[in-house]
């Protein structure tokens, strides 16, 4: 029984350790709170005053005659501008972000931002990775309903679909609120996708359907070998250029066709009104992804020198990190013999 009351008497005081440890937590928490809610005031700040210097210097440049400086001045205030946007967009990369709507329906008001850096990284391999895993999966089930004609096959490939895309959309809002810069329609392509598979999962067996079933598994196999060349080339040395969730471009072709496909298939006269919805949900596709990667090229020139900026104010912030870390462990190594003479001295 003596062990036991010891026993209990070290779990109680090992209690009372974790009470302080947690007391601490709680305080650097409080303390934590505190600084981000400073940051995000001094980072709306910094941009109303950026905004008014521009402004100055707008009136500045209509002004007649203007400054003899003026030329240099504004070039330099300008650039400094340019990379102290670049600068504040890093540091709003460390704070938490509101949830968009479509995560406040699905999750309500739960805090879905990831603070560090590498974590944000592993969450982005790992949503590359469900996309890749999804559509062997998919190419997978794709192949076998061509070789097997069989309805429940079938509607397990379509609320595959389904469930893909809808896991999609809330990852991709996920890693919106965490500063990925994906396109909005690339974003908007998965929602139309998900009621796409949704309408294909409730169309009724019938030859409308089984004349454009075989093309309709030809699309996704060959999506989901693109997907899988595409994973592959982007997981090398362009892997940081990448616009996550952006589809390819030989895509187009192929939603186009089946758009045409469907369109000639409304008029069967067994057609329900899925035939018609999908080809139109086809031809939205085909349209806005034509019109994404016509205005895709010209912007990414446009944000080439802001790119450039960014890439330096996150060097800068690195540099600062690595010094902080090395003088706290110089200090650390230098109290650590202080320490020990201290304890020589009491022997």
């Amino acid at each position: 029984m003596d062990s036991v009351q010891k026993e209990w008497d070290e779990l109680s005081k090992e209690y009372k350790d974790l009470e302080t440890v947690n007391q601490n937590y709680l305080e650097l928490l409080e303390g934590l709170e505190a600084l981000q809610s400073k940051c995000m005031k001094d980072i709306k700040h910094q941009r109303y005053r950026l905004n008014q210097i521009s402004l100055n210097m707008k009136k500045v440049a209509r002004s007649t005659p203007q400054p003899k400086d003026y030329p240099e001045v504004s070039a330099e205030i300008e650039k400094g501008m340019m990379k102290r946007k670049a600068q504040l967009h890093e540091i709003e990369q460390t704070l938490p972000k509101e949830n968009g709507l479509y995560l406040k329906i699905i999750l309500g008001n739960v805090n879905v931002s990831i603070l560090n850096r590498n974590d944000k990284v592993r969450y982005k391999d790992d949503y590359e990775k469900f996309k890749l895993i999804l559509n062997v999966i998919g190419l997978g089930m794709a192949m076998l309903n061509l070789v097997v004609n069989y309805r429940v096959l079938e509607l397990a490939f379509m609320f595959l679909l389904v469930w893909y895309y809808c896991t999609l959309t809330i990852r991709e809002s996920i890693l919106k609120v965490n500063g990925s810069r994906i396109k909005g329609w690339w974003r908007a392509h998965h929602f139309i996708s998900t009621v796409s598979a949704g309408v294909l999962l409730v169309w009724p067996q019938g030859e409308p359907w089984q004349l454009f079933r075989t093309q309709f598994m030809y699309f996704n196999a060959y999506i989901s070998m693109v997907q899988y060349l595409q994973f592959r080339y982007q997981k090398g040395v362009l892997y940081r250029l990448k616009a996550l969730g952006e589809r390819h471009n030989m895509d187009i072709t192929i939603e186009a066709y089946n758009a045409w496909v469907l369109y000639k298939l409304s008029s069967h006269p067994d057609a329900t009104w899925q035939v018609s919805m999908l080809s139109g949900l086809f031809f939205t596709l085909f349209v806005g992804n034509t019109a994404t990667t016509m205005l895709v090229v010209p912007q990414k020139m446009r944000e080439r020198a802001k790119e450039r900026y960014r890439l330096k104010s996150l060097s800068w912030a690195l540099k600062i990190r690595d010094q902080i870390k090395g003088d706290k462990r110089k200090a650390s190594e230098k109290a650590s013999p202080k320490a020990e003479n201290v304890n020589l001295k009491k022997e």
